[in-house]
C-alpha cells in the first residue's frame, strides 16, 4: 500500500502555522505564570482560613474579561468559558492547598 504524496505547504500557510505555534507557546508560559500567582493566593487563603472560591471577584473578573474580549474582537462567550475553566482549576488547587495545610 502506497501513501498519497503530501502536497507542499504554501509559504503563507507555513508562516501562519509558525505564528500560531509561537502564540501557543506564549499562552502556555502565561498560564504557567498565572498559576504560580494563584498558587501563592491559595497559600495565603489557607493561612488566613479564607474560602477557596470568591464568587464576587470571579463575577467581576468574568465581566472584565468579556469586555476585554469585545475590545479585542474575540467572542466574549468563548472568553467567559475559558476563564470559567481556569477559575475552576484554580479553586481546585486552592482546595487542595487548604487540605494540605
Amino acid at each position: 500500500m502506497t501513501s498519497a504524496p503530501v502536497p507542499p505547504v504554501p509559504p503563507e500557510l507555513a508562516a501562519l502555522r509558525s505564528s500560531i505555534d509561537n502564540i501557543d507557546a506564549a499562552l502556555v508560559h502565561l498560564l504557567a505564570e498565572r498559576f504560580k500567582c494563584t498558587q501563592q493566593v491559595g497559600v495565603l487563603k489557607a493561612r488566613e482560613d479564607l474560602p477557596a472560591a470568591d464568587p464576587a471577584r470571579e463575577e467581576r473578573q468574568i465581566a472584565r474579561l468579556r469586555e476585554l474580549a469585545l475590545t479585542a474582537g474575540l467572542d466574549p462567550v468563548f472568553a467567559e468559558k475559558f476563564l470559567n475553566f481556569v477559575i475552576a482549576e484554580v479553586i481546585h488547587h486552592h482546595q487542595r492547598i487548604a487540605e494540605e495545610s
